[in-house]
């Protein structure tokens, strides 16, 4: 699995070519090509959903004890 900075990059590239209504991006020495405009929100999706999910981290962590009463 990649790592976080390896995502964004990914990321990155691929909004930059999408945007640029370029549907061919090269990294890491690698070519892809997508047929079409859906086929490349649905590789975005994946990578935001692969960055979140590398990214995110416990905000609250909640501790419930008792005496066995």
């Amino acid at each position: 699995m990649a790592d976080l900075a390896q995502l964004i990059a990914w990321r990155d590239a691929l909004m930059a070519a999408r945007y640029q209504g370029i549907r061919t991006v090269e990294y890491d020495g690698k070519r892809v090509t997508y047929a079409t405009d859906a086929e490349m929100a649905a590789a975005l999706g994946d990578l935001n959903r692969q960055i979140i999910g590398t990214s995110a981290r416990i905000a609250v962590v909640r501790i419930q004890s008792s005496k066995g009463l």
